[in-house]
């Protein structure tokens, strides 16, 4: 089973581009600030997690979503691997986003 659900927030405004092809898809990607359960100094330390999410949710997201509100999601974590310029592998970790909700409270 691959899932994970987190909350956190948005590091910067969600940056949406659309593929290439007959039928254009959109795709979102964002960073989530999720909080770590403990403290160290008395310094909340916080992990920054990337997220991607395609279609009418990424639209839904780079319409709604904002740097600095809490976010919601359930996903599946993915990895992959590239060669750079020079020759060396990169490695990406992403959360593949299923379901993303607000979970600010209404001001």
């Amino acid at each position: 089973m691959n899932k994970v659900i987190l909350i956190g927030r948005l590091v910067k405004d969600v940056e949406l581009k659309y593929g290439a092809g007959e039928t254009p898809l959109a795709r979102a990607k964002y960073t989530l600030a999720v909080n770590r359960p403990f403290k160290k100094e008395g310094e909340q330390e916080a992990d920054f997690i990337n997220m991607v999410t395609f279609g009418k949710s990424a639209e839904f997201a780079e319409k709604y979503f904002k740097k600095g509100q809490q976010v919601a999601i359930v996903g599946r974590l993915q990895t992959r691997t590239y060669d750079d310029d020079k020759g060396n592998k990169q490695y990406i970790t992403e959360i593949i986003v299923d379901e993303q909700h607000f979970a600010d409270s209404k001001k």
